[in-house]
């Protein structure tokens, strides 16, 4: 979370694009809504939206047998993907010599793969961690995300809730240093806690 991989998604695209060459974009359980990539940023683009059931192959083969050009497809919220709609991207990246681009974070609020992110390892030609990572609200380098339930960091529940509001109380996601992820202090909890001074590196101060 909050480390411009869609932003990073766009900006590839946007570049694919401007020379000519003709993409397809998808993504999943964006939190701006069905059929969108946004960026914190304030960037976003309409893109085709995954659900369970969608077939890559049987898609980009579609587009090409009615003379339609594709030349690479960007997949953002990667983790949200089947492994066997990862399987897929592979295919097309081997069968269709398509360059596959995909984006998403590796692991759920209780630090576990998404099998979607799983799978990618697995069969990535590539991996790149980006370099502009976020911060913990203590100022080291944010590695685990953390699911707040009212507040309270929570460990257990569904793995994917997405959106800030769920019936039973309002959830939200902050990214945390893997010490704070397993003392489950999140900044909210540092605050109350450790010191009446401004915490280092939280938003509420800027």
């Amino acid at each position: 979370m909050d480390c411009g991989k869609s932003t990073l998604a766009l900006q590839l695209d946007y570049t694919q694009s401007t020379h000519g060459r003709k993409g397809r974009i998808f993504t999943s359980l964006d939190r701006a809504g069905e059929g969108r990539i946004t960026s914190r940023l304030g960037l976003s683009a309409e893109a085709i939206e995954i659900d369970p059931e969608f077939d890559f192959w049987r898609f980009i083969i579609g587009e090409l047998t009615t003379g339609k050009r594709v030349d690479y497809i960007v997949c953002d919220e990667a983790q949200f993907y089947s492994p066997e709609q990862v399987d897929q991207l592979a295919r097309i990246a081997d069968e269709l010599q398509l360059d596959v681009y995909a984006f998403g974070i590796l692991s759920d609020f209780r630090t576990h793969l998404f099998p979607g992110s799983q799978r990618l390892i697995e069969l990535a030609d590539r991996i790149e961690s980006l370099p502009l990572g976020p911060l913990c609200w203590c100022g080291a380098r944010g590695t685990h995300n953390a699911r707040t339930l009212d507040g309270i960091m929570v460990t257990e529940g569904t793995q994917v809730v997405v959106g800030d509001t769920v019936t039973g109380g309002e959830v939200r996601y902050e990214v945390l240093c893997r010490a704070h992820h397993r003392r489950r202090m999140t900044a909210t909890r540092a605050k109350a806690t450790l010191s009446p001074d401004p915490l280092p590196f939280d938003p509420d101060n800027f």
